[in-house]
């Protein structure tokens, strides 16, 4: 029991090492030598009988475990055994990979799951069976041989060769511990498997480090290298190669802090400040401190001198004037020269130039009087107090001799390419159509006559005009209104016309629509009645009129539908079928029938009424009992009798329920307690009226019979006219609903008596 539970813990801790495996200690059986095919207790394998030769089935049982000192080939094989199949007879050799027997494998495999101590004890028999399917190891009898050594051995790929002789047998074998894939290191304790995905991005060394691939970096290969000079705190980078940059930086390696907005002449060390350059100010640093610098606005020599805010002082030097020293002063404009000397402005400086007879720095001084002539061309000279003369020029001379004739067109005094004519010493300028004035600077303006029509704007030019015109309107002076059938806009042959500010269409036969493009569908709006169909024609429709239904458009009733289906055209009536004249006949016949049917009516009604007024008894015991039954005077029963030759629609018989709808309380109305004539009298009229049904019969308001048929049989039909009675609409009644009272007659040919009941 506890063999099997020992063997089961060593497959579940084998199968744990392979699954959680760090390295494998590999042995592999090179060769074996049994020359006698003897058993460790020297006996033959075949158990020492009979002549033939010893032959040993050699298999091996193999226990690796935690170094010992002095090795005990006992269990437990802490790191794990194996049992090798029947391998060969006595001596044989053991080849790499697998052999005969596909169970067994060489070298043989003892993975770990942890890390390689580096030292172990080697277990190793050579057993002999007699049967291959028996491969126990318990037996003692079945030893060969046994190797128990101890071992130093490091990780690596080389084997470790070692021989094992006894007195009878030779073992050759080779080990060696190699790692796991993606594990390293001495003890095989390092785990390291390449990847180049989101968790890292390296390969592994020789000892497990991790390597990283190009463009990576960190513990794991998980930080991208940005590119080279990328700013480390304002920059960053999601794959290699690239500068991304955070929030307020700019540049290509991320380190150019980003101004304030609107600035403009300033800098910054952090993102969103505005540091002002020298000779800027204000919070965007667009006030120039420093405008003399920047500008330079002073000219001529001057000295420019900031006065803050943007601005400056020009200090002028002699001579020059102006905001920025762009004047020169005219020392020339207060006429320093005298007698007609020539100025010539300098620099700070004017020079005279003296005409002919005078000299000094201003021409101040003179060499001539009036009596040496110096006036030209007639001009009057006269002597000054101070010394010297003066001339006075005739029209059209000047100078201080009246020596230069003058021009009066010389200056171009007239604008906009007038001429200038010359008068000596006056000037006149003819102007160009479209200007006036007396230099010919006066734009004449042509709107000035409001030339442009229904509220055209007008645009004044050079000697001319333009107008804007308002819709409707077009020509120079948008006089003319603007034809809107100008561009034919009406289509298939419609003819157009002209309105105010708008057109109308025309249109051809078969076409509609505001330009008259669509055809017209006579379909469109139904125009055939109780489910004819309609077909299109050339500009018409034709009907197709179901069975019993005739005219243009399906919408008379027929007589008596043709066979045939009837199609009606609006320009073309014919019939498709059964063809023939109108049926004149049979329309005078009906109509002769109902005019003989309406002269009957009257005739009857005329002798109903003779027939009444001849039967009137002269005296009846019943007569004051009746004119009095329901409060009526004679002359409400005249009334009454004038009413009664009104429609049938009008009358109701409600004397039949006389007999059966008498109550306890009847007694009341004074009409059987007084005299038992009166229901006498109204049976026997409802029993004569039912023999002698026919004139005296009621019609309804389509002139019917009513009820005839069930009083041919007599009192038997009472209920069946009561039940009549009911079913009756309503509207029967709708002739008298404006009075109180309806007077009913029965009249008998048998008796002549006549009651009346009124019903309220």
């Amino acid at each position: 029991m506890g063999g099997r539970c020992a063997l089961t813990l060593a497959v579940l801790s084998a199968l744990l090492c392979q699954v959680w495996s760090s390295g494998v200690f590999e042995l592999k059986l090179q060769e074996f030598v049994n020359k006698k095919g003897l058993l460790g207790n020297r006996n033959c394998c075949r158990g020492g009988a009979g002549p033939p030769p010893c032959a040993c089935r050699t298999f091996f049982r193999v226990c690796l475990k935690h170094y010992q000192a002095s090795v005990s080939p006992e269990p437990p094989c802490t790191y794990g055994s194996a049992v090798t199949p029947v391998l060969g007879i006595d001596s044989f050799s053991l080849p790499d990979g697998a052999g005969a027997d596909p169970a067994f494998s060489n070298p043989i495999r003892f993975p770990f799951g942890f890390t390689w101590p580096g030292t172990f004890s080697l277990i190793i028999e050579a057993l002999h069976t007699d049967s291959p399917d028996d491969l126990a190891t318990e037996n003692p009898e079945r030893l060969i041989s046994r190797l128990a050594t101890q071992r130093h051995l490091a990780v690596g790929e080389e084997w470790s060769q070692d021989l094992h002789s006894s007195g009878r047998t030779d073992l050759k074998y080779s080990y060696r511990f190699v790692c796991d894939e993606h594990y390293f290191g001495e003890g095989c304790s390092v785990f390291c498997r390449p990847r180049d995905d989101a968790f890292g991005h390296f390969t592994c060394g020789e000892r497990g480090e991790k390597v990283c691939n190009p463009g990576w970096k960190g513990q794991y290969c998980t930080e991208p290298i940005c590119l080279p000079g990328c700013d480390e705190q304002h920059g960053f980078c999601d794959k290699p190669g690239e500068c991304k940059c955070r929030v307020g930086w700019q540049g290509r390696y991320c380190d150019q802090c980003i101004r304030y907005p609107g600035c403009l002449h300033g800098t910054c060390r952090q993102p969103w400040q505005c540091n002002c350059q020298e000779g800027w100010g204000g919070l965007f640093c667009n006030q120039d401190l420093n405008y003399c610098t920047h500008h330079k606005p002073c000219r001529n020599g001057a000295t420019c001198t900031n006065t803050g805010q943007g601005s400056y002082t020009c200090s002028c030097r002699p001579g020059y004037t102006g905001a920025n020293c762009e004047t020169e002063v005219d020392e020339c404009s207060a006429g320093p020269c005298r007698n007609g000397g020539s100025c010539t402005d300098l620099e700070n400086s004017y020079s005279c130039t003296c005409p002919p007879g005078f000299y000094g720095r201003i021409c101040e001084l003179s060499a001539m009087v009036c009596a040496d002539g110096p006036c030209f061309n007639g001009g009057r000279c006269s002597d000054n107090p101070e010394g010297g003369y003066t001339c006075r020029c005739p029209g059209g001379f000047s100078g201080f001799n009246c020596e230069k004739k003058m021009d009066s067109c010389s200056s171009s005094p007239c604008s906009n390419g007038a001429q200038c004519v010359d008068l000596g010493d006056a000037y006149a300028c003819r102007c160009q159509a479209g200007f006036s004035g007396r230099h010919c600077d006066n734009n004449v303006d042509d709107c000035a006559s409001s030339p442009c029509a229904h509220g055209g704007t007008c645009r004044d030019g050079v000697n001319e005009y333009s107008c804007t015109c308002p819709p409707g309107y077009t020509g120079r002076n948008c006089s003319a209104p603007v034809s809107r059938c100008e561009h034919a806009p009406c289509h298939n042959g419609a003819t157009c016309h002209e309105r105010a500010f708008r057109y109308l269409c025309e249109c051809a036969r078969g076409y509609g629509g505001p330009n008259c493009h669509a055809p017209v569908s006579r379909c469109e709006h139904a125009p055939c009645h109780n489910g004819a169909t309609c077909h299109e024609r050339a500009f018409r429709y034709l009907c197709e009129c179901a069975r019993g239904y005739g005219g243009p458009n399906c919408q008379f009733l027929l007589p008596e539908p043709p066979p045939g289906p009837v199609v009606v055209d609006l320009t073309e009536k014919y019939v498709e079928g059964q063809a023939g004249p109108f049926p004149w006949v049979a329309v005078g016949a009906g109509v002769l029938l109902v005019l003989t049917l309406l002269l009957g009516c009257a005739a009857t009604v005329v002798c109903v009424r003779l027939r009444l007024q001849k039967r009137r008894p002269p005296a009846d015991p019943c007569r004051g009992e009746t004119e009095t039954m329901n409060n009526l005077a004679n002359r409400q029963r005249e009334k009454d009798i004038s009413v009664s030759v009104i429609g049938a629609t009008q009358i109701k018989n409600t004397n039949k329920k006389a007999d059966f709808h008498v109550e306890p309380g009847a007694e009341k109305n004074g009409l059987a307690a007084r005299d038992s004539a009166v229901g006498c009298n109204l049976l026997q009229g409802l029993k004569g009226a039912a023999a002698t049904a026919g004139p005296h019969s009621v019609r309804d308001a389509k002139g019917q019979p009513q009820g005839s048929a069930g009083e041919e049989k007599g009192t038997p039909t009472l209920r069946g006219g009561e039940a009549s009675e009911r079913k009756r609409p309503d509207s029967v009644y709708s002739a008298s609903k404006d009075t109180k009272y309806q007077s009913v007659y029965v009249i008998s040919e048998e008796q002549d008596e006549c009651v009346i009941a009124t019903e309220v």
